[in-house]
This record gives C-alpha cells, sequence and structure tokens, in this order.
C-alpha cells in the first residue's frame, strides 16, 4: 500500500461496561438479502484500516471477503465498476431527528433512514425529543419495533434523561438501558438543574450509556433566534450569546470528571466550546464532542436580511473565528465526530418570520457532500481526516465503528468526488426540505451504500451488473 503521512485518530473515550445488553445490541433494522457484490477498481480509502489505495473489494453474504489488487468475480455476484470513484467506511450519524412518534409529518422512521442512505450512513442514532419523549421503555419498545420493519440502515434510539424532557426527575435510566436505548440524552433542551445533571452522571455509570448534552444557559439564550453579534443587531433579532454554551460545557465537564462519567457534548459552535472541551481533555475527562456541517461550513453572515429561516438553528450559526476554531478542533482531534443534527421540519414551520420558525435544518443527504466542497477541495482539511471524523460517530456510544477488512460487515459508501450536482433539484429523500443549502452545487456524489451486510441505496444512475452462475 502506498505510503503516507499517519492521520492522527481521535481517541475514543474509555467505556463504561453497560448493565445486561450492550448498546451494540439496541440497533434495530429491517435487514434484506445479503449482498454479493464486487466493487471493481475503486479508490478504497479507510484510514482506520490503513487503506489507502485503488482495490478490489469483493462482499459474500453481507461481509468483506477478500480485498485485492484483482479479484475474480464470482459466480452470482453482482459487479460494480467503480474506477475513479472512492470506497470509504459507511458514515455513521450520533445526533439525527427522526421525528417519530408525533411528528411524522416532518420526518418518519422510513423516510429519515432512506435519507440517511442516500448520504452513505450505515449507521444513525435518533433523538428522544418526540411526542410522547422517549422516557420509558414502552415507547421505546415501540420505536425498535417499528424500526424493525421501516428501517433501511440500522438505527440506535436514545432514550431521555428526565422525565418529560422537564429536567427535574430522572427517567429510569437502568431499565431504559435493558430495554435497548444507545444512549440518553435531553437534546432540543439542556439539563439546567446541576443537580439533576450530578445525578445522572451518577445514575449514567450504572446505566452504561453515554449522556450525550444539547449545551445551553436558559438564563442567557432565552428569546435568541441567532447568533449574538454584528448581524444580529442590525438586523434588530435577538441573539444567543456562544457564552451560554460554553459555560454549561465546562460546567458539566467538571461534574463528569467529579463523578467519573461519561459525556458526549453535541453539535459545538463556538471557539469558547471548542476551548472548554479541549481543557475538559486534557484534566483526563471523559468527554467527547461533534460538529455539524453547517457549523463547519456557514457563518452567520448566511442570515442575510433574515428571510429565509432554514439559517435559523440551534445552537445558531456564529462567526469566522468560530467556524475556523471548530475547523481546527476537527483537525487536532479536540472534536471526535461529525454529526448532522438532521432536524426537519415541514414547509409550514419554516415559512414564517425569522423570529417564528421552527429551529433545525436537514442534513444527511447533504453532509459528505458539505465538508468535502468546502473542507476538502480548498485543501483545508485531508480526506482521510473527513472520513475518519464521519465514521467516528459510534465509538462515543459504544457503537460498532465500520471498517473496510476483511471478515468485517460490509459497511460501505461508493463515493464519485467527480460528481456535481444541485442541492434539492431533484427533491429529497427526506420528507422535510428545510436545508439551508438548498441551491447550492457541491462535489462528490453518494453512488452505493451498504449497511450490515444489505444493499441499501443505489443512485439512479449507477448501474450494478450480475455475473450468471
Amino acid at each position: 500500500m502506498n505510503e503516507k503521512p499517519k492521520l492522527r485518530l481521535a481517541e475514543p473515550v474509555a467505556p463504561t461496561p453497560p448493565v445486561g445488553t450492550s448498546a451494540a445490541e439496541g440497533l434495530s433494522f429491517r435487514g434484506g438479502r445479503p449482498a454479493d457484490l464486487l466493487i471493481r477498481g475503486a479508490h478504497v480509502l479507510d484510514p482506520r484500516a490503513d487503506v489507502d489505495a485503488v482495490l478490489d473489494v469483493l462482499v459474500r453474504s453481507g461481509e468483506i471477503a477478500e480485498i485485492a489488487a484483482s479479484i475474480q468475480p464470482p459466480d452470482g455476484a453482482e459487479i460494480v465498476e467503480a474506477s475513479g470513484k472512492h470506497l470509504f467506511p459507511g458514515f455513521v450519524d450520533p445526533h439525527v431527528h427522526l421525528r417519530t412518534p408525533g411528528f411524522e409529518y416532518k420526518e418518519d422512521i422510513e423516510s429519515g433512514t432512506r435519507a440517511a442512505a442516500a448520504g452513505g450512513f450505515c449507521l444513525i442514532v435518533a433523538m428522544a425529543n418526540t411526542n410522547p419523549p422517549v422516557d420509558n421503555s414502552g415507547v421505546l419498545q415501540s420505536l425498535r419495533m417499528r424500526a424493525a420493519v421501516e428501517a433501511h440502515v440500522p438505527v440506535g434510539f436514545s432514550a431521555n434523561v428526565t422525565k418529560g424532557m422537564a429536567g427535574a426527575e430522572l427517567t429510569e435510566m437502568a431499565d431504559l438501558a435493558e430495554a435497548g436505548a444507545v444512549c440518553f440524552t435531553d437534546d432540543g433542551l439542556p439539563i439546567a438543574d446541576a443537580g439533576i445533571m450530578r445525578q445522572a452522571l451518577q445514575y449514567q455509570r450504572l446505566a452504561g450509556r453515554v449522556i450525550a448534552l444539547h449545551q445551553e444557559d436558559p438564563a442567557l439564550t432565552k428569546g435568541g433566534v441567532m447568533h449574538e453579534g454584528a448581524v444580529s443587531a442590525a438586523l434588530g433579532l435577538a441573539g444567543v450569546p456562544p457564552v451560554s454554551e460554553s459555560t454549561m460545557i465546562a460546567r458539566d465537564a467538571l461534574l463528569a470528571h467529579y463523578e467519573d462519567a461519561r459525556i458526549h457534548v453535541q453539535h459545538l459552535s463556538s471557539s469558547q466550546s471548542v476551548e472548554a472541551v479541549a481543557a475538559a481533555k486534557q484534566r483526563g475527562v471523559k468527554i467527547s464532542a461533534e460538529a455539524s456541517p453547517h457549523h463547519l461550513s456557514l457563518t452567520d453572515a448566511a442570515v442575510g436580511d433574515g428571510t429565509n429561516a432554514n439559517f435559523k438553528m440551534n445552537p445558531p450559526l456564529r462567526t469566522e473565528p468560530d467556524r475556523q476554531a471548530l475547523i481546527e478542533g476537527l483537525r487536532d482531534g479536540t472534536i471526535d465526530c461529525i454529526a448532522t443534527d438532521h432536524a426537519p421540519h415541514a414547509a409550514h414551520e419554516k415559512e414564517v418570520p425569522f423570529e417564528q420558525a421552527a429551529m433545525g435544518v436537514t442534513g444527511l443527504e447533504t453532509s459528505f457532500s458539505i465538508v468535502y466542497s468546502d473542507l476538502v477541495v480548498p485543501g483545508v482539511l485531508p480526506l482521510a481526516l473527513v472520513i475518519e471524523r464521519m465514521t467516528a460517530g459510534a465509538a462515543p456510544l459504544d457503537l460498532p465503528t465500520p471498517l473496510v477488512a476483511v471478515g468485517e460487515p460490509a459497511n460501505l459508501a461508493l463515493v464519485d468526488l467527480e460528481a456535481r450536482w444541485t442541492v434539492g433539484e431533484e427533491g429529497y429523500e427526506s420528507r422535510s426540505a428545510n436545508c439551508c443549502f438548498a441551491g447550492r452545487e457541491v462535489g462528490g456524489r453518494v453512488q452505493l451504500t451498504v449497511a450490515s451486510g444489505v444493499l441499501v441505496y443505489r443512485a439512479r444512475s449507477f448501474a450494478i451488473q450480475e455475473v450468471g452462475a
């Protein structure tokens, strides 16, 4: 294999043995016929497996059976002529809103996982801010049963930290872990009460699941609709100061260290937050963090005249120095992974004045293309590092990380880096269209996705030929 500079991989947080079932056993998927594929002549890139070369990859009965310079196609296999294309491990997204139950008009398990497959994802984790919320095993088990019938890719479901997401009383975290919750979160809302947070961290050790945190101080963010700064002042819109996020990160890192517990910080948006995570890691806190493509690509200047609510999200787009700090955090390993925070909303929730619009944007179908176009093509980050961070979201939650290696389940994303396409021009697999990159021409498009050994997505224009038995 080609000699190349060694990539610095993010250090995974040491796992805590869970009670009963493992997090991986909480994954739900409708499955399908195990794939028999020969992907021929692709540039295979997997930094964890130390693979970076043009190779053939043979998948037999859903498992990677052989990787070599040239493989004779076996009888009955489907041939994928992949010359000029790149084959990566399937992407992992630890932060997705599937809106089920209660908000299926925005998204559901079927449409959301279809969007994930189209984006090259082989595993996603669904958030628990639903209606009803996932604060008891009955709701969780119902979701897992639905996913076993509807999910195009494996899904792990989070459960709430507090009952009703009210921040006042803990859920039965051990029971929810036994029922298959892969992590705990009140995402959409912070856990404002430090005493409740400390109790949650104590129970986290017993339940053996990570607590994923939406970090904001409600007293500082109240009424804010975008980043507090020059743009919000010019538009006359109430702002959200970045310190509302970083102070909560610092608080919870101290609590986690005191309780010897684990936390995962969601959607970092500011330089102060990156600094808070880096300082916590240096002190030995068991902390991991994620950043989203929109925060890595855009700033509050994108809000423009304040008439397009597709640029309204929580946390908000911030300044160019904040964006650069996120990129540097991704580069040096302070930020462990890229997560979309895919947050679909119906048109009537976005086509209103900016102040009234729902917060959130979709991202599953554009995640790789945006990061590739804005960070890799200009030479800001190497492709190998982006692939490592887009597949690293499993580790903080103790879920299996995809690997292009013999004997591994086939979790693969075949991408044409030369393809140019316009976001939204052909519609979306997602039920909602609130994408902040709509109408933009980007590079790099997923052609084929294999998840847990099953071919789950193939671009309409991308043909596969079968070798007769």
